[in-house]
């Protein structure tokens, strides 16, 4: 019988997805030689080499390519046999690992964290901020149990839950503010300012402009709302934003928010989970918490 143990399973998962023993062993908080060994012994015990240790980086070899994949069935399905205990108590306790987009996360999680503190105490949320396409492959991954994100996703593996409705406003300086509202072919005129690539708001953005995803010269790239209202509120460009976010980006920033015609630009946020996952019932209560609140904090309208 081949002897090998979960903790093993997970250093050698973190060390193929980052390819470097520092890194891994960062991830895992643990020193380098001791990741190093545990890799060692886990081979030893399977008989075969997983990795191909180079100076700077390290590399699977083929049976690791297919071993690294069984490794992460296994403790995706480990994780699930703990959120089945969880699942059999009749209220929500331990560990709930939420992901959220860039976009949505600092306008709706303050609310929606403090009322699943009060309503669920026993609760310890853990939460994970980063583009969808990491937050999707991480639900797949089974690390983490849901996220928040716009829809559609289209993942057959994934359930999908709307929550809400918002549109898109248009940020300008605060010297426009009586200008006329461009329409989406007068705003391809003008220097648009988006997020970098990866994000989902950044393609819905282009998409309502009419414009390709790879943009013209004009269009600048930012890593934050914040920093494309600043930017505007410096003179330039112009950006639209999700409306949830209108009272914090710009309440330091001298610029003006005016709302297209119809049809407005908007997108659908919801949460998404495994179908497969054992907390299906639970997140559906988590979503409709979620939904009250974004109602209640920001006024948006149910999806």
């Amino acid at each position: 019988m081949i002897n090998i143990t979960l903790k093993q399973l997970r250093y050698f998962e973190a060390l193929a997805r980052y390819g470097h023993f520092g890194k891994a062993a960062e991830a895992c908080a643990i020193s380098q030689p001791a990741l190093s060994m545990q890799i060692k012994e886990m081979e030893d015990a399977l008989g075969s080499p997983l990795i191909e240790r180079g100076p700077r980086q390290v590399r699977l070899t083929h049976f690791g390519e297919v071993a690294v994949e069984r490794a992460r069935d296994i403790l995706r399905a480990t994780e699930e046999l703990g959120d089945l205990a969880r699942a059999s108590q009749d209220r929500l306790v331990g560990r709930l690992r939420i992901g959220v987009i860039p976009t949505i996360a600092p306008y709706l999680l303050p609310s929606v964290i403090s009322t699943l503190s009060i309503r669920y105490p026993e609760l310890d949320i853990h939460v994970r901020e980063t583009v969808t396409p990491k937050l999707i492959q991480e639900l797949h991954e089974g690390k983490l149990d849901t996220a928040i994100v716009a829809l559609p996703v289209s993942e057959s593996a994934l359930a999908e839950t709307p929550i809400f409705q918002e549109t898109f406003v248009l940020v300008r300086s605060a010297g426009e503010a009586d200008a006329p509202m461009p329409n989406a072919d007068a705003l391809r005129q003008m220097r648009l300012l988006l997020l970098e690539e990866g994000h989902c708001f950044r393609d819905q953005a282009l998409s309502f402009c009419n414009m390709p995803s790879g943009p013209p010269r004009e269009v600048l790239d930012a890593s934050s709302l914040s920093t494309l209202v600043q930017m505007v509120s410096a003179g330039i460009g112009v950006t639209l934003i999700p409306e949830m976010a209108v009272p914090v980006e710009t309440r330091s920033a001298s610029v003006s928010i005016s709302r297209f015609h119809a049809p407005e630009p908007s997108r659908t946020v919801g949460m998404v989970w495994r179908k497969s996952s054992p907390l299906a019932g639970q997140l559906g209560e988590i979503a409709a918490i979620v939904k009250s609140s974004a109602q209640n904090s920001a006024g948006l309208e149910e999806a």
